[in-house]
């Protein structure tokens, strides 16, 4: 599902604010760097309740997340652009959901059927699958475009307080959605299932955002017009009432608890036991001299001769839960936007204000080592791209690598200079071009690769949160058991 980006998601990973060029030998000492950041290593707080896989809630949440009676035309799941052993998302630059030649094959090889509902073939989704692990941790915004995001509280005159969640069913931009649910994660995974090229499909486009949430709750709870679409309802009316107590399909099966337990799935999914925690909380020995040298680069300003990457890129999270414009590669259908609709506005699509065009949400870049392709659009399949990205746009876009795209058929890709360039020579651009040298993109690589979670490296720690086909069988056969193109599962 998409969340959020999600998210969407660039990788900014330098300045934000314009300063001298990088040199070679930053002298600034790390600890000293992290104690002056007020780093603690982990970005979990009191504020941050963050529910066990074993959780009954979790457990239904992740049944459902792997089922693809979740889509419409039962042909996709949420898992589908968020497989754990694929970092949280698909592993490609685009997502396929919807009208795939093989629902259960994930990953490199997946395609898209070339039909009437896709007649010029190639992947349909307009932005990177952005992942799902740490989705607990953001406090803002969720989507690449901030399409979901948390209403700062208004005072009225009687000094009562009121805040909510602003999602693309308000009524107005700044408008809480009474429906959005009790966190940012539930209200993002409502919306997956309402777009016809990630979960609803072509078949249902008489159903509205809110129709269609209630029409799958249906099929789930065996009521309403999707009464008769599974043969076993009462399996999953069992497992709600194991959660939500005694009642009835029509009480408990609801788009509400379904959302919710999904979202309690998602924000399961905290991993942030890294190499770079242990450095932060006293292990000199924790990560590489390299990788030492990177996160000096990183978190050094310009003037002191580092990248200023943590500008943006802010605190143990690694973001600032803004919008920026960093003129990331503009590939795929786009979002309609421009004279041709091939373009992606970005923020601007939300907010209507020109100095939001081209941004987009900087994302975490805790486990990104694992969470690739990056950008918004998927643009970049290695990191060393992204950093040379970030160290100079314009060569980087004058030089950009078409073969580094393992999908083919992406659309737009002869307008990716024309469009990208666009964003670049935009008023809201915001970096600092300068050159690094191949060492100091290697060292900043190095240190990005210590805020992995070794967790999510190793498919028997995963385990928690993928179903088990052997002991989690969906009698109505739409459980999502994973292959790889080799036919392996994941």
């Amino acid at each position: 599902m998409k969340a959020i980006s999600t998210a969407m998601l660039f990788l900014a990973l330098t300045a934000c604010e314009n300063g001298s060029p990088v040199n070679d030998n930053p002298t600034t000492n790390l600890r000293e760097l992290v104690d002056d950041l007020g780093l603690v290593g982990t970005p979990v707080t009191a504020a941050h309740i963050i529910p066990n896989i074993a959780d009954k809630e979790a457990q239904l949440g992740m049944e459902l997340f792997f089922s693809k009676s979740m889509g419409a035309d039962q042909d996709s799941a949420c898992v589908t652009c968020h497989h754990p052993v694929l970092g949280g998302g698909d592993d490609l630059s685009l997502p396929i959901g919807t009208e795939s030649d093989d629902p259960d094959l994930l990953g490199s090889g997946r395609d898209n059927q070339l039909a009437a509902n896709n007649p010029e073939g190639g992947p349909p989704v307009p932005r990177n699958a952005p992942t799902t692990f740490n989705t607990a941790l953001w406090d803002q915004v969720m989507f690449h475009d901030g399409r979901v995001e948390s209403l700062a509280k208004t005072v009225s005159a009687n000094g009562a307080g009121a805040a909510g969640i602003r999602t693309p069913n308000s009524t107005s931009f700044g408008v809480a959605d009474p429906l959005a649910g009790q966190n940012l994660v539930q209200a993002q995974a409502r919306f997956p299932v309402t777009s016809r090229e990630e979960m609803k499909g072509f078949t249902h486009e008489a159903y509205t955002d809110q129709t269609i949430r209630e029409y799958l709750a249906g099929r789930i709870g065996g009521y309403g017009d999707a009464a008769t679409d599974l043969d076993d309802t009462d399996y999953w009316l069992s497992k709600f009432q194991d959660v939500f107590g005694p009642g009835t399909a029509t009480e408990l099966i609801t788009e509400q608890n379904i959302s919710f337990v999904i979202g309690e799935y998602e924000r399961s999914q905290v991993f942030v036991n890294n190499p770079w925690k242990q450095y932060v909380e006293g292990d000199d020995d924790a990560i590489s001299d390299e990788a030492k040298a990177g996160a000096v680069l990183f978190f050094s300003n310009q003037s002191e001769g580092g990248a200023n990457c943590a500008s943006c890129h802010a605190g143990d999270f690694f973001t600032d839960e803004r919008f920026h414009n960093v003129a990331m590669p503009q590939i795929g259908p786009g979002k309609g936007d421009g004279d041709d609709g091939s373009k992606d506005f970005g923020r601007f699509r939300e907010t209507g204000n020109s100095l939001d065009k081209f941004a987009f949400r900087t994302p975490s870049l805790l486990n990104v080592e694992m969470t690739g392709p990056w950008s918004h659009a998927g643009a970049y399949t290695s990191l060393d791209a992204v950093v040379k990205h970030m160290s100079n746009p314009q060569v980087a876009i004058d030089s950009y690598d078409f073969d580094q795209l393992s999908q083919t058929e992406i659309r737009n890709l002869d307008q990716l200079v024309v469009n990208t360039q666009e964003a670049r020579d935009a008023a809201n651009f915001e970096i600092a071009e300068v050159d690094f040298t191949d060492k100091q993109v290697d060292d900043i690589v190095a240190f990005l690769q210590t805020l992995t979670d070794p967790c999510i490296k190793d498919r028997a720690c995963l385990a928690a949160w993928i179903p088990d086909p052997a002991v989690i069988s969906d009698p109505n056969g739409d459980q999502l058991n994973a292959v790889d193109a080799a036919g392996d599962l994941y």
